[in-house]
């Protein structure tokens, strides 16, 4: 990857706008710059600072919710990348790591994680391929259901 897009343009098609990067809730940064890349913390499907739901996947919150919400979360993601540098100057995303609050026998990870690479591939086309891991956990922050965090390239020059 070394080509640049006009991101920002295409959320903008696409009807959506970035939110305001969420607050960490312990003693980390929202993302890092490390050379080319930029990684980001976990984020979590914060609203204007508020969990849209709590729960298991599975139990609590359908899978259907859960994938919406993986989406609140990859926009939160973003916006954390862009509060280090402009989402412009983004070749692509490379690794999405997704966590799902699940319910006991719950194996719908991947599906959850669909809404994250879904979106990603709506704003980035080929250059939103990546790389990815869907993983099940018990419990995480707040009782929220999905937790998404990802690493992204930053274009030659930049």
């Amino acid at each position: 990857m070394s080509v640049m897009g006009n991101w920002t343009a295409r959320l903008t098609e696409l009807g959506v706008e970035l939110p305001e990067v969420a607050k960490p809730l312990a003693s980390y940064v929202p993302a890092v710059r490390s050379g080319n890349h930029v990684h980001t913390a976990g984020q979590l499907p914060l609203v204007s600072g508020t969990l849209s739901a709590t729960g298991k996947v599975g139990d609590d919150v359908d899978p259907d919710t859960a994938r919406r919400m993986a989406r609140i979360c990859t926009l939160n993601a973003l916006a954390a990348v862009n509060s280090v540098v402009e989402l412009d100057s983004l070749a692509g995303v490379v690794k999405v790591v997704g966590f799902v609050a699940s319910a006991e026998g719950f194996t719908g990870q991947p599906s959850v994680l669909n809404g994250a690479s879904e979106l990603l591939g709506e704003v980035f086309g080929e250059s939103g391929a990546h790389a990815r891991s869907a993983v099940g956990v018990a419990e995480l922050p707040m009782g929220a259901p999905v937790e998404v965090e990802l690493i992204a390239e930053i274009a030659d020059g930049h």
